[in-house]
């Protein structure tokens, strides 16, 4: 079942073509991870997906529901009401991690939950002590963000949109603000939930790791997805963009 399906995604800002007639589609369990150089359209493409940005024109559906389809050339959204639902099938988690720095990590994770979802406080806080024990996290509930360290910060962000039980989790550059030793922790955790088949969405410039993860490889290039396939379709691509890319990155 396809989880995520965008079709014919324009965006412009200023007008400048950010995304170029995109379009995109995630299974169910599947991780697709998302490579390219920056002003690709990869972050744009997610803030699309997650209703952060809205399309210019393009369809946009979780689990065969609609959040926006093409009418007339453009995007048409749903009701409030309706996108207030799907945002509750899915899950971002952010490169800087977006976490409130006057709340618990516990008050983080489980403020959603029981606030938006209106789910009972007993349940939340079982699971949400269950995630951060999954995390590593067990004895930081009381803890606040300043008190850790980047990656265990990243933890508690993956741990909070997990609280949430997404249908899709989607990750914006998850590891970029981390140091190496920090992101071999987020980066574990991730592939851990890769095992649990978790669907996921990653915009990465960790190249090792999206081969190693992922089902599939979206390598965007100038707005356009330029290349598609399993990871070692893409990698191993004679593309010439994607060979100059991982050049440069060779050279990083």
């Amino acid at each position: 079942m396809k989880y995520l399906e965008m079709n014919h995604v324009k965006k412009s800002f200023d007008g400048l073509d950010v995304l170029k007639d995109i379009s995109l589609s995630v299974e169910e369990g599947e991780v697709v991870s998302i490579i390219g150089p920056s002003g690709s359209g990869k972050t744009t493409l997610l803030r699309c997906a997650t209703l952060l940005e809205t399309m210019d024109c393009g369809d946009l559906a979780y689990l065969g529901e609609s959040a926006a389809a093409i009418v007339d050339g453009r995007s048409v959204y749903q009701k409030p009401a309706q996108l207030a639902k799907i945002r509750e099938k899915f899950g971002l988690v952010f490169q800087n991690f977006n976490l409130f720095p006057h709340f618990t990590v516990m008050k983080n994770i489980t403020d959603a939950p029981i606030h938006v979802q209106k789910r009972p406080k007993d349940e939340v806080y079982r699971e949400a002590r269950g995630l951060l024990e999954k995390m590593g996290l067990a004895d930081k509930e009381s803890a606040y963000p300043c008190q850790l360290s980047g990656g265990q910060c990243q933890r508690v962000a993956i741990a909070r949109a997990l609280a949430l039980n997404p249908r899709v989790l989607f990750f914006d550059e998850p590891t970029s603000a981390l140091d190496p030793e920090l992101t071999g922790e987020v980066l574990k955790v991730i592939r851990s939930l890769a095992q649990m088949h978790i669907t996921m969405v990653i915009v990465t410039h960790e190249m090792a790791f999206a081969r190693d993860i992922s089902d599939r490889v979206i390598f965007m290039d100038g707005g356009v997805v330029a290349l598609e396939g399993t990871p070692s379709e893409v990698f191993e691509s004679d593309n010439p963009r994607m060979r100059e890319f991982l050049g440069h990155y060779a050279r990083v």
